[in-house]
């Protein structure tokens, strides 16, 4: 079994889209838990302001496997295959971590965007705050008390 933390967002129909995302997502784990959900501003263009979270499951999928699943779940959600980034978009999956595997090839592990989004890592950190990832000497807790980017993002009420 295999633990791997993948974020999740989206801005476009927020509730239908995470809640499908989620539950597309559950069917690949044995088990899973997430974070509390943030509705974040766009960072890189204007639009509609995002929902976000981070999903954690136990998996024997291998992770060749799972990402393609991960971007599976995308195109059957309405998301084109080559979005271009920095748009708003139905569902995001991201895989951040996947056990203690680090990758330079795609999926490139642990994924950058821990260290470069609030809206990844204050979630992740909350969800598994005691974690050390892969080459990094600092829990994400400490990681986010750390963080110093400014993105405006905040905990929303969200009934899975």
């Amino acid at each position: 079994m295999i633990t791997a933390y993948i974020s999740i967002g989206t801005n476009i129909e927020r509730e239908y889209h995470l809640k499908a995302g989620l539950d597309a997502v559950k069917k690949l784990a044995s088990q899973w838990r997430m974070s509390r959900v943030f509705e974040a501003e766009p960072v890189g263009f204007s639009g509609d302001n995002f929902f976000n979270a981070v999903i954690e499951i136990q998996t024997l999928l291998p992770l060749t496997a799972l990402q393609a699943q991960l971007k599976e779940i995308e195109r059957q959600l309405g998301r084109p295959e080559h979005a271009v980034k920095n748009q708003s978009r139905t569902i995001d999956l991201d895989l951040l971590l996947y056990g203690d595997v680090v990758s330079t090839e795609l999926p490139v592990l642990p994924r950058s965007d821990i260290y470069r989004f609030a809206f990844v890592l204050w979630p992740l950190s909350e969800l598994s705050p005691e974690l050390v990832i892969p080459k990094e000497t600092q829990t994400l807790a400490q990681l986010w008390q750390n963080f110093s980017q400014q993105q405006e993002l905040w905990p929303v009420e969200f009934v899975i």
